[in-house]
C-alpha cells in the first residue's frame, strides 16, 4: 500500500483522515458504503482485510468517478484507486460487498493529498460480520456513559424522592 513516488516517504504525523463505513456489522452480500472524511485528497488505496491477514477481500461495487479498480489478491475488483488525480472528497462514497468466509473486517487506506503528501495504513474501526458484536470501541464506551448517566440520575431523583 506504498505509493512508487520515488523519493517521497509517508506523512509520520496522524493522518488527517478517517474511514467511516455505513455499518459495523455486515452480512454476505449485502453492500456497505464506505465514506474517507477529512481535506480533499487526489490518490486513494482502498481495501477491505480480514484481521491481521494482508489480502484484500470482498468486491468493490463500480467505483465512483475518479477511481478505478485495482486487482489484489487474485481478485479484479478487490481494490479502488485513483484513476487520476482529480479531487477526491467526502462525498466520494465507494461500496463494498463482503466475502461470505469472513468473520471480522477492517478497510484500510493510502491516502494522499497530493504527490508527495500521503498516508498510509488509514484505517477503519473493526466491523463483525452479523450476530456478531460490534467492535467500534467508541460506540461502546459512548453506550457505557449514556447508560451510567441515565442511572446516575435515576439514582439521583430516587435520593430525592426519599429525602423529601
Amino acid at each position: 500500500m506504498m505509493p512508487e513516488h520515488k523519493g517521497v516517504k509517508p506523512q509520520p504525523n496522524p493522518a488527517p483522515y478517517s474511514i467511516h463505513p455505513s455499518n459495523t456489522t455486515f452480512q454476505t452480500g449485502k453492500p456497505i458504503t464506505v465514506v474517507i472524511e477529512g481535506p480533499d485528497y487526489r490518490g486513494v488505496l482502498l481495501e477491505a482485510r480480514s484481521g491481521s491477514n494482508p489480502k484484500a477481500i470482498g468486491t468493490w461495487q463500480t467505483p465512483p468517478i475518479n477511481t478505478k479498480f485495482l486487482a489484489c489478491s487474485g481478485n479484479q475488483q478487490s481494490a479502488i484507486t485513483h484513476a487520476n488525480t482529480n479531487i477526491k472528497n467526502n462525498s466520494t462514497v465507494y461500496t463494498w460487498i463482503p466475502p461470505d468466509t469472513v468473520q471480522n473486517i477492517v478497510f484500510i487506506a493510502t491516502i494522499a493529498q497530493d504527490r508527495t503528501v500521503f498516508w498510509v495504513k488509514v484505517m477503519s474501526s473493526a466491523s463483525s460480520g452479523a450476530g456478531g458484536t460490534s467492535l467500534d470501541v467508541h460506540n461502546s464506551a459512548e453506550r457505557i456513559v449514556t447508560l451510567l448517566l441515565m442511572l446516575s440520575v435515576v439514582l439521583l431523583a430516587n435520593v430525592q424522592f426519599l429525602l423529601a
